[in-house]
């Protein structure tokens, strides 16, 4: 039996990517090993995966299992794109930020990004880039693409979504929803998937998994079948086609075949609003946006949050405006919780002293 080579003790508050992977995803893996299944898809978990979205989300619902957010993202706005085609979104969304030129050198599209006070796109904002339709001089805007939740750890209403969706489709354009977290954004609403996505009006979203306790994976769903072509072909050529695909379908059979997804969520929402309740009690740290699902927002000096980095691992948000971001995982526990926040303030204290 393997020993582990890292410190199972050390805890952090980066990012939800950091948590391991839940004990009944690794099951669900252990049990998908062994024998011999169809590779590249034509596998029962797959097939089974297949009818779990569509429980979810309706019936004529089509999952693409890939190995991860940016294939997932990227992948599905190419098949919502013709070459000259442009996306609209936040210019905090991932896909503006952080994957790299994933979008622009991969998939071949622009992006029209637009700044928000919240990162969500209003029907308001997305007519600013929102023009220039026939004019061969600029890239066609065609695809609104949100987050929810959002990079900021905002949620959209389920009103919010029908007005984004309904002023998009009026103008000719689909909508993509990037869910990478939208576990923790169904379980904050109270809602389900279908009602939060296919019911608002949303056309193709990514399904995130990695984020709430999967080893890797997630899928791209298809919720307009109108809104979306090739993606059989254009997962293979972006690289996302797993050949032994069961064990990306077998853990989101676990995770959104159970209850699993809402349990996970929930917890590490709960978290959240756990250290997000004990920072605005502490002098000298300030949250900045509204703690809504598993993301708190803070603002507080450079040199104490370097400090407190050496005990939680955890990035800045914005080191010019001196803002740090804390996410919470589904194995983020209340003792994690209070131990973070007893070694901050610590850390205030000190500097404090030294002023």
């Amino acid at each position: 039996m393997s020993t582990p080579i890292h410190d199972a003790a050390v805890r952090g508050f980066a990012s939800d990517n950091y948590s391991g992977v839940h004990p009944e995803v690794l099951a669900a893996l252990a049990a998908a090993n062994g024998g011999h299944q169809v590779a590249y898809g034509e596998d029962d978990y797959t097939a089974q995966l297949a009818q779990v979205v569509k429980e979810h989300f309706g019936p004529t619902a089509e999952v693409f299992p890939v190995f991860n957010g940016t294939g997932a993202n990227v992948t599905a706005l190419q098949s919502m794109l013709p070459r000259w085609g442009a996306v609209i979104c936040a210019s905090t969304a991932h896909i503006n930020v952080d994957e790299n030129g994933a979008p622009e050198r991969v998939g071949g599209m622009k992006l029209l990004s637009v700044d928000t006070p919240d990162g969500k796109l209003t029907p308001e904002l997305i007519d600013k880039e929102a023009w220039g339709w026939g004019d061969e001089h600029r890239a066609q805007p065609l695809v609104v693409s949100i987050t929810q939740c959002t990079e900021l750890g905002t949620l959209y209403s389920l009103d919010e979504l029908r007005a984004i969706t309904s002023h998009a489709h009026e103008r000719g354009m689909f909508v993509h929803l990037d869910g990478a977290r939208i576990s923790n954004a169904a379980a904050a609403l109270g809602v389900g998937f279908k009602e939060m996505t296919t019911d608002t009006g949303i056309d193709v979203m990514s399904l995130g998994g990695t984020k709430n306790g999967l080893m890797f994976g997630e899928g791209i769903v298809v919720l307009n079948p109108a809104a979306s072509t090739g993606l059989k072909f254009l997962r293979k050529m972006n690289m996302q086609l797993a050949s032994k695909m069961r064990f990306i379908s077998a853990q989101m059979v676990a995770l959104f075949g159970t209850s699993l997804w809402l349990e996970s969520a929930s917890h590490a929402n709960a978290m959240a609003a756990r250290l997000r309740s004990a920072v605005d009690a502490i002098d000298g740290v300030e949250a900045v946006y509204p703690t809504q699902a598993n993301a708190v927002f803070a603002q507080l000096p450079n040199v104490v949050a370097d400090r407190l980095r050496e005990r939680f691992r955890f990035y800045d948000w914005d080191r010019t405006a001196g803002q740090v971001r804390w996410m919470c995982s589904f194995d983020t526990t209340e003792a994690d919780v209070d131990a973070f926040v007893a070694a901050l303030r610590e850390e205030l204290a000190a500097a404090e002293a030294t002023v």
